[in-house]
């Protein structure tokens, strides 16, 4: 079971990384930038559902959604075989 375990270990590796990745990506919300910009409307806030940040942030929940079932499913797996 050597091998299985070293695949389960490099995608484990792989899902964490990408997470990392698509979280660095993203931009913060910060507050009152408005303010500052005399509070008119961007393009990016008119179109906030097509943005980078709405495609990463869909992104950012896939990857996390299959990294923790990848963390189940490998644990599950090692907890029944040995």
């Amino acid at each position: 079971m050597q091998v299985f375990e070293i695949i389960l270990a490099i995608v484990l590796l792989l899902f964490a990384a990408a997470i990392i990745i698509v979280v660095l990506l993203q931009e913060g919300n910060q507050k009152n930038v408005g303010v500052v910009t005399g509070g008119a409307d961007s393009f990016l806030s008119k179109n906030k559902a097509r943005s980078v940040d709405a495609f990463l942030s869909r992104w950012t929940k896939v990857i996390a959604i299959g990294f923790f079932v990848m963390v189940i499913l490998s644990n599950a797996l090692m907890y029944f075989i040995k």
